[in-house]
């Protein structure tokens, strides 16, 4: 279960990397990306959409 859950969290943060690349962001105060925490990453994808005026991807669509 703890494998699992730690490779839901690592695949999630390969998404939203992913997806913060194509925006142009590569680094949140001269730190990589893939450096930050699931959190982190969710917080700077939140704010650049809502920064922008656009609708975040759901995962559930």
């Amino acid at each position: 279960m703890e494998n699992l859950l730690r490779y839901a969290v690592q695949l999630k943060k390969k998404k939203l990397i992913n997806m913060l690349i194509k925006c142009g962001i590569y680094k949140k105060n001269n730190k990589h990306l893939y450096e930050l925490t699931l959190s982190e990453l969710e917080k700077e994808y939140k704010h650049y959409m809502d920064t922008n005026g656009l609708v975040p991807y759901s995962e559930g669509r």
